[in-house]
Formats: structure tokens, C-alpha cells, sequence
């Protein structure tokens, strides 16, 4: 079970990460219909699945408020 937890958390990085690359209008502008239908959430060359880990806690990943988060206020950084 804890593998599948890693995965569905893995999922949902990239494809926030996806949402906001895309967000920005100068990638919107740049990618074809074609480049739009291959983007996937699931790559993970960006891991490190077997080697050394180290834990920064002065910075973090800017996600952005979520999907589903419109006019909601953040409570900040964790």
C-alpha cells in the first residue's frame, strides 16, 4: 500500500508541476495540439530513486493554491 501512496503522491507533483508550465503564456503559445496530447504525469527521471537524499527545509516547491482553490486563502507554508 505505501507503494501506491508513493505513486499517487509522485502523480500529483508532475501534474501540478505540468499545470503550472502550462500556465504560463509563453508555453501556451509555444506548444502545438500535438505537444499538448503527449504531455503525460507520468515521468520520473527528475527522481532519485536509489541514491542519496537530502532534506532542504528552508525551500520548498511553489505549487501554487491547488486546483479547486479560487478565492480561497492560503494559510501559508507548513
Amino acid at each position: 500500500m505505501a507503494l501506491h501512496l508513493v505513486q499517487a503522491a509522485i502523480i500529483y507533483l508532475n501534474t501540478r508541476m505540468v499545470q503550472i508550465v502550462l500556465a504560463a503564456p509563453k508555453w501556451r503559445k509555444k506548444l502545438t495540439d500535438a505537444d499538448r496530447r503527449a504531455l503525460s504525469a507520468l515521468f520520473w527521471s527528475h527522481l532519485n530513486l536509489y541514491g542519496k537524499f537530502e532534506l532542504v527545509m528552508s525551500k520548498q516547491l511553489d505549487l501554487g493554491p491547488g486546483p479547486g482553490a479560487e478565492g480561497q486563502q492560503s494559510a501559508g507554508p507548513l
